[in-house]
């Protein structure tokens, strides 16, 4: 597996092809070149999301031969830390000191909300691909700030929507003991309308859930629902498939099982499902292209984190390519809202809060051959859906 760039400032000079004569208008010569910071969480235990959308973000320069939109393109990878003062100096370097074009990436809500406001306060074009506040897509909303990823809540709502339809009138609730975590459960709760039989909140960090096993097994609910990100969630399926749990409660999730945490949990995963708004099996031609290309070069399947730092990519490339200058940033900007480019999803368009309106699916663990676990299309959710705070959205 090819691990890049993970030091905090590593930079990717990405500019090998020729000066004259591409990406510009017919003859005209493009001698302009473009810097892009690209951030996320990349060292550490919650390493894997960012490293999938890192490489999902390098592989779509690398096909466009070096040169988003025609332009010598070069990439700075910096490191955050899962650290607040560390991003900051970080976005702060890449803006002041860099002079970077583009921000693009970030892979946590928390982290995302510390640097927001020197990003918009230097009215620099950031391209999110991981992260998706509540206030960025509602009040807080900037005519500098687009994203590729779902906003937080929407692949909780696809299973509260999913739990409903399919008629589990007792639901049991899990999830870590922290902000953004109840921030998921309450939308899970805003399209379920059965009953709540229970909500179970852990410690942070937590990784014995024996008691939350024995209180699943005594309640005997519908299906439980949870969203545990990283190890958390890989020790609570390693402990519900051990406990005897599976073959009788259905385990519903978002944000704890796929390509990046299934390659540990393997068997004890096997047929748990989730929300999401792409998986590996996606049938486009885009997708399967990208898919393709993408083991070719890491050697490993890549999730959902990969697909948006791909699409953030194309998304540049596209908007640049249809500007043809950086100088002109209300132009680009107007560019960037048109959406200019073939997501691997397929359907995608920007809403009114420059976040995607497309599609979810119901997604199940499954088993490749011996030893690959990726996930697997069910169904379709919700279909062309925006978020819930776009009505909110007021842009300066």
């Amino acid at each position: 597996m090819k691990r890049l760039f993970s030091s905090l400032a590593a930079v990717v000079c990405l500019g090998t092809a020729a000066l004259a004569g591409l990406g510009g208008a017919p003859g005209t010569a493009r001698a302009e070149s473009m810097k892009i910071g690209f951030v996320a969480t990349l060292s550490g235990p919650a390493s894997l999301p960012g490293q999938h959308m890192r490489d999902g973000f390098l592989l779509a320069v690398k096909q466009k031969g070096d040169r988003l939109g025609g332009f010598q393109t070069k990439v700075i990878v910096a490191d955050d830390k899962l650290d607040i003062e560390a991003a900051r100096q970080a976005v702060a370097n890449l803006i002041n000191v860099e002079k970077v074009d583009f921000l693009a990436g970030i892979t946590f809500n928390n982290i995302m909300l510390a640097v927001y406001p020197e990003v918009v306060k230097s009215e620099t074009i950031f391209i999110g691909a991981g992260a998706g506040p509540g206030y960025i897509a509602g009040k807080g909303c900037s005519p500098y700030f687009f994203s590729t990823a779902s906003q937080s809540d929407q692949n909780n709502e696809a299973m509260g929507r999913y739990a409903r339809e399919r008629g589990y009138s007792r639901v049991l609730l899990l999830a870590p003991d922290y902000r953004g975590a109840k921030e998921a459960i309450a939308a899970f709760k805003r399209h379920y309308s059965g009953e709540i039989v229970g909500e179970l909140y852990s410690k942070l960090g937590q990784m014995d859930f024996s008691a939350d096993m024995a209180l699943i097994s005594k309640m005997d609910p519908d299906a439980v629902f949870t969203f545990m990100p990283g190890q958390m969630g890989v020790s609570l399926v390693e402990q519900f498939a051990k406990a005897g749990l599976k073959a009788d409660i259905p385990f519903l999730s978002a944000y704890t099982l796929d390509e990046t945490t299934l390659p540990v949990m393997k068997d004890a995963a096997e047929g748990l499902l989730s929300g999401n708004d792409w998986a590996p099996d996606l049938n486009t031609e885009e997708n399967n292209r990208f898919v393709r290309a993408f083991v070719a070069e890491y050697g490993y399947e890549p999730s959902a984190y990969a697909a948006q730092g791909y699409d953030a990519a194309m998304l540049i490339s596209g908007a640049v390519g249809m500007t043809g200058s950086l100088a002109e940033k209300k132009v680009l900007l107007s560019s960037l809202r048109a959406a200019p480019f073939q997501s691997v999803r397929g359907d995608f368009r920007f809403n009114s809060n420059q976040f995607p309106i497309h599609d979810f699916y119901l997604v199940e663990a499954v088993r490749r051959g011996s030893d690959k676990y990726v996930t697997e299309v069910k169904s379709k959710v919700f279909d062309d859906v925006g978020d819930s705070y776009a009505g909110s959205c007021r842009m300066n």
